[in-house]
């Protein structure tokens, strides 16, 4: 069995590295960017990223591949290098790490038949190629996440199933809706997704982006509901997110951030980390708070 597998199995609180966004962009990454070719023309500066990670106490490097599909890189001319940018990022996530490395895979930005011009089998030919060079640069696992249409979801996770030796999470995004509800911007509830994407063979479910971590308890509960053993991933913001001259900022502070972090392990998560706005700081105050509560 896979390592990383096991010790997923047996419950133990495992505590994921942050945004790799916004610290691409702290390192200069500028609008309009592919911010994965970074992983062939800025290695090393996605690496100290990894590594400013690794030293706040995160034992899950994420890879800086969001967007590395052939459909998101086609928008750059780029659809060639599908394979050298997710190799590359996972060999650099990999890069003096003995901890685990999970490949990210995001959103295609497309939509499948009937509601997109996109084939099911070209949606889960798109996904295995990104989860085949992610493994073949030493991925332990890749996440098909921020995901908010069930049948892309779907497609990510049996196309991430048929790659020998990769543990396969699914994360969704959802939103509180007027009537008080979380749902996803396609109408799929917490539960719904935890129900479909177990039975479509996803090792861990989880959601990511979208709000803070206050407001991801609540789907953390209900996604608990549905099942009492399957590892939960939460990756919350830093904060809702705000406009300030024109710029997205995430206000929510590292203290703010680690004591909504304890929520979310209360309510049934057992890998927990960040993404958009959240920085190696608050990982650092979050892990010395599980650490003393855990």
């Amino acid at each position: 069995m896979n390592t990383f597998k096991q010790i997923l199995s047996s419950g133990k609180l495992l505590i994921a590295d942050g945004g790799i966004g916004t610290m691409l962009q702290a390192a200069g990454l500028q609008p309009g960017e592919c911010p994965e070719l970074w992983c062939l023309t800025h290695p090393d500066e996605v690496r100290a990223i990894h590594r400013a990670y690794r030293d706040a106490g995160s034992v899950i490097t994420k890879t800086n591949s969001f967007g590395a599909s052939r459909f998101k890189l086609a928008k750059f001319g780029l659809e060639d290098k599908v394979y050298e940018i997710n190799r590359a990022a996972a060999e650099l996530a990999r890069k003096d790490n003995d901890n685990y490395v999970l490949g990210c895979i995001g959103p295609t930005g497309e939509f499948m038949e009937p509601c997109g011009d996109v084939t099911e089998a070209e949606m889960i030919a798109a996904f295995a190629e990104q989860a085949r060079a992610l493994r073949d640069g030493g991925a332990d696992a890749v996440t098909i996440e921020t995901m908010s249409a069930i049948e892309e979801c779907v497609a990510g996770i049996k196309a991430a199933k048929t790659i020998p030796g990769l543990v396969v999470f699914a994360s969704f995004t959802f939103e509180k809706q007027s009537d008080g509800n979380y749902a996803s911007m396609m109408g799929v509830t917490p539960a719904q997704f935890a129900e479909t994407a177990i039975a479509a063979g996803s090792d861990v479910i989880g959601a990511n982006c979208g709000h803070g971590a206050e407001q991801m308890v609540e789907i953390v509960k209900q996604m608990r509901s549905v099942d009492q053993n399957i590892p939960i991933a939460a990756m919350p913001n830093a904060g809702l997110p705000v406009l300030e001259n024109g710029v997205t900022k995430f206000p929510g502070t590292p203290d703010e951030f680690a004591a909504d972090i304890v929520r979310l392990r209360v309510a049934g998560a057992t890998i927990l980390g960040g993404c958009c706005g959240s920085t190696p700081a608050h990982i650092q105050a979050a892990n010395k708070i599980l650490d003393v509560r855990f």
